[in-house]
């Protein structure tokens, strides 16, 4: 393995700087030019992709084309449906797949890629709408387009001005700047985000609700309050979840008893015997419905600073019981 010399690495150091500094003053670019005409053509794409009653086809070649890809992805899963196409295949039969009803969205930076130049005619007499996102203002796209924007750069972060780098920085911004706008727009809200992620960790959050994690049932630890202090350790043996909910005859919840009531009792020198169950918990515990998401279930044991929560219904009978354990396992947490 060679070790650079400390002015290679000082070149790359001072390299990399110049290149973030580029790339963003780029993006930044964009966000001044997005006045005035610049900003209605931006708007009008967006009604544009709003009153699409198909898909958004999303294209481009080269670099290019892997911004359109993920600008495609990032459609997709914030409700607005989408694929991407490449230009060179839709002139081999993949035209097939765009409609009339569809908005075909072009990456270009030019504005002449010969492939889009030869498909987008054929596109627009579909009837399918034209977005194209372009660093020329007076292409062949941008004069097809139903609205252009203008992702132009002053220049590339490559020292030779040549790479695709600001350019397709800049390109994939303004990308996700629709996709914003429009997943705005829609009214899009993350448990739509969580239905169209269910594997990740964020749609376990927004899915997973309480009465898929909470023990219910014959697992769920309770205790009537008519029961002895020594029943209800034995339940709470028996259950291991450091506790068991105190219910009445009718199965309503009135109280908790846990370790730490348990503790209590003993440096007090208490005598269990002697000790009615209801003296000894915790009356009014903190309960949850088991219809709320189990994110909530853990923003509640952080707020108030607990490891369990009661699951009841809207009488306040109890349904079942958590522990962070349990939200553990379920990976919420």
């Amino acid at each position: 393995m060679t070790h650079q010399t400390s002015a290679q690495n000082q070149r790359a150091i001072d390299l990399a700087r110049e290149t973030l500094a580029i790339e963003a003053e780029a993006i930044l670019t964009l966000q001044k030019n997005l006045t005035q005409k610049n900003a209605e053509k931006f708007a009008y794409a967006i009604e544009l992709l709003l009153a699409c009653k198909g898909r958004i086809v999303v294209s481009g070649i080269g670099k290019s084309g892997h911004i359109g890809r993920k600008i495609a992805a990032t459609f997709a899963s914030t409700g607005s449906p989408a694929f991407f196409v490449h230009p060179a295949e839709a002139s081999h039969g993949d035209l097939g797949m765009v409609t009339q009803h569809d908005v075909f969205v072009a990456f270009s930076n030019s504005g002449e890629t010969s492939e889009l130049t030869a498909i987008v005619p054929i596109i627009k007499r579909t009837g399918a709408k034209l977005i194209a996102l372009t660093g020329n203002p007076e292409s062949s796209l941008a004069s097809l387009a139903d609205s252009h924007i203008n992702v132009s750069v002053e220049k590339e972060a490559c020292p030779l001005n040549l790479a695709p780098t600001a350019s397709t920085t800049a390109a994939l911004a303004m990308g996700d700047a629709l996709a914003v706008a429009l997943l705005d727009a829609r009214g899009f809200k993350p448990e739509d985000f969580a239905r169209s992620h269910p594997g990740g960790n964020l749609g376990r959050k927004l899915l997973t609700h309480v009465r898929d994690v909470m023990r219910g049932g014959a697992e769920a630890p309770r205790t009537n309050i008519k029961a002895s202090i020594t029943d209800a350790l034995l339940e709470i043996t028996s259950k291991r979840m450091g506790m068991t909910v105190v219910v009445d005859d009718s199965q309503k919840v009135v109280g908790i008893f846990t370790d730490g009531d348990l503790r209590r009792l003993i440096e007090k020198n208490i005598q269990f015997q002697g000790t009615s169950l209801k003296d000894a918990m915790t009356p009014n515990p903190r309960t949850i419905s088991p219809d709320l998401l189990a994110a909530e279930a853990v923003e509640m044991m952080e707020r108030h600073r607990i490891n369990q929560l009661v699951v009841v219904d809207a009488n306040g009978a109890l349904m079942g019981a958590l522990n962070l354990h349990d939200l553990f396992a379920a990976q919420v947490i």
